[in-house]
């Protein structure tokens, strides 16, 4: 049988998807005015912290289809901020880097993230953040050793709807 939730684990899913859902929308907001979106500057800011990046890479490391990333890139290549370039042995992959029109994008993007990190965070202890990083970190660890048929399974198995009795 599927044990019950306490009602802090019950809510604990749902509080923090509507957190990072008004992070990403407050982000947004803030970097709209730069005329960029949201996936438009996460992409920014990862090739800016990481060199030597690839489009499978970037596809991988941000969650996104191929065929999405390949627009976004088109977009930020229009606007003169990434430049594609051929992978030595591999014709078919593509090294993104950022062009210097991008870095000083980059060094905005930053400083709002600072400030909005600033606003939402001043009023939580070190300590309180110190224990959410570890629980984040915790959370992501699981979420990432779960897939939904392993999750379904294991429902289904606690519920004793499954065809393996446990024993």
């Amino acid at each position: 049988m599927v044990s019950s939730s306490s009602p802090v684990r019950a809510g604990f899913l749902a509080e923090l998807s509507v957190a990072g859902r008004k992070v990403r929308t407050l982000f947004d907001a803030a970097i709209r005015t730069r005329g960029l979106t949201l996936a438009r500057a996460r992409l920014l800011l990862h090739i800016s912290r990481n060199s030597a990046v690839n489009q499978a890479e970037l596809a991988a490391v941000l969650d996104l289809e191929q065929p999405t990333l390949v627009r976004l890139l088109d977009g930020l290549e229009e606007r003169g901020l990434i430049r594609r370039c051929a992978v030595d042995g591999d014709r078919r992959a593509k090294q993104v880097a950022l062009t210097d029109k991008a870095r000083a994008e980059v060094v905005e993007l930053e400083r709002i993230s600072g400030l909005m990190q600033h606003a939402v965070l001043r009023d939580i202890a070190e300590e309180d953040l110190e224990v959410a990083s570890r629980v984040l970190g915790s959370l992501i660890r699981s979420i990432e050793g779960q897939s939904a048929a392993t999750l379904l399974d294991a429902g289904s198995d606690e519920a004793g709807t499954s065809d393996n009795v446990r024993r």
